[in-house]
């Protein structure tokens, strides 16, 4: 038996409050896991931004990826390193460079998902380019953004087809409406979509490999407030298909971490929003499901590390297809796909391994969010957010839902 270190490294932009979170739990939690016939311990650092020689060796057996998404240099470093040197990253670096909510709509509408009508229109405006105006004159072609807009539904949103963070997103209830998002919309390519009008519940599921949490979710609220401190109440078979959901879009992409919106209409879960591989993970949006976010992040950051999962590279889509093309009912096609999904994230060893050697991590958490090093995390992401007359107010009540939490998630041993 040997004793083996694995490198843990998060790649970080603005994350403030859960890597500190994350480092001093895992710091507490000390790890000596027997495995595979080795005792296997743990170190986490952040991964700096600097020049690399492709040839270079990697230092980490697993990266927590918060970068790629936009930041160039940290997203070419990592492709090199799982490509030469066997990193396991999450998430996918070449699924988040080329796969967008276009993407992503148009598969999950392959799948059968009951995603809503969604046109896309060509944009407003154009960045200057060479051939452009040729390329428009020749083959560009008008059209009537009224008809168009008909033919989708109103009311609808227009929204970026690679956006987020809800910029350039607009709902627009009639034809006068639409034209003016149009015209207000620059070089954005659009994506109309009719709005899920009515529902009755809203939810985003969040999905951390084979784990998930599911949390009312309401847009109108301030950015504080959107994420609620509740489920909505949804059933039991509404949950497994929300899960089931969830799981198959994150699975099919290689996002293990992601978020899924979606709206219930007449019993029906509409997804609206799921390519989101770099979900909001800040104390100051989840509050109450802080805890949960960084217990989970730990739980499959480690299970990676110490059984050295291999990266899968290559999304392999044709298992998906070949259930899409049967004729089975929507609803056993999305079990098959959610079993396609389990297996990939290996949801069984993954169970196995945390009942085996992380049962204290729950505890652990729970112990750590009632600490001053704790606290002190809220505060300064509080203080990168809010004005200085507010971070007294907003730290305390961010601090409140985490002790709420910790009164509804006591300890299993009490």
């Amino acid at each position: 038996m040997a004793d083996v270190l694995r490198r843990i490294g998060l790649s970080l932009g603005a994350d403030l409050c859960w890597p500190t979170c994350y480092e001093e739990v895992l710091r507490r939690l000390d790890l000596a896991i027997d495995h595979g016939g080795d005792t296997i311990r743990f170190e986490v650092d952040r991964v700096t931004i600097e020049p690399f020689d492709l040839r270079q060796g990697s230092r980490y057996d697993v990266v927590v990826d918060r970068l790629t998404h936009w930041y160039t240099t940290s997203r070419e470093w990592i492709k090199k390193a799982v490509l030469m040197d066997g990193l396991y990253v999450f998430n996918n670096p070449w699924a988040i460079q080329s796969m967008e909510k276009h993407t992503s709509y148009c598969a999950m509408m392959r799948l059968g998902m009951p995603i809503p009508d969604t046109w896309i229109v060509p944009p407003k405006a154009y960045e200057p380019k060479p051939d452009l105006e040729i390329t428009l004159s020749r083959y560009a072609r008008l059209f009537d953004l009224d008809e168009v807009g008909r033919s989708v539904g109103f009311p609808l949103f227009a929204k970026p087809y690679d956006g987020g963070g809800w910029a350039g997103v607009s709902r627009v209830d009639d034809e006068a409406a639409l034209r003016r998002a149009y015209d207000d919309s620059g070089t954005y390519l659009l994506h109309l979509q009719r709005a899920v009008e009515p529902h009755d519940l809203f939810v985003r599921c969040i999905g951390f490999g084979p784990q998930t949490r599911l949390v009312r979710y309401d847009p109108s609220a301030p950015l504080h407030d959107r994420y609620t401190m509740d489920d909505g109440g949804v059933p039991e078979e509404q949950r497994q298909t929300i899960v089931d959901t969830t799981m198959t879009i994150n699975s099919f992409f290689g996002w293990e971490f992601n978020s899924c919106e979606a709206l219930r209409q007449d019993g029906t879960w509409r997804p609206i929003d799921f390519a989101n591989a770099c979900p909001d993970s800040q104390v100051t949006s989840l509050h109450y499901h802080f805890p949960w976010l960084v217990t989970a992040n730990l739980r499959w950051s480690l299970f990676c590390a110490a059984t050295k999962r291999t990266m899968r590279v290559n999304l392999d889509w044709q298992p998906y297809f070949d259930i899409a093309d049967t004729d089975a009912p929507y609803a056993d096609k999305l079990a098959g796909y959610a079993a396609i999904a389990r297996e990939r994230f290996q949801t069984d060893e993954f169970e196995s391994f945390c009942a085996t050697h992380l049962g204290h991590l729950d505890g652990e958490v729970w112990a750590f969010f009632d600490t001053p090093i704790a606290y002190d995390a809220v505060r300064q992401k509080v203080a990168t957010l809010f004005p200085n007359h507010e971070v007294d107010l907003f730290t305390d009540l961010f601090w409140e839902r985490i002790q709420r939490w910790r009164t509804d998630n006591p300890p299993a041993d009490g």
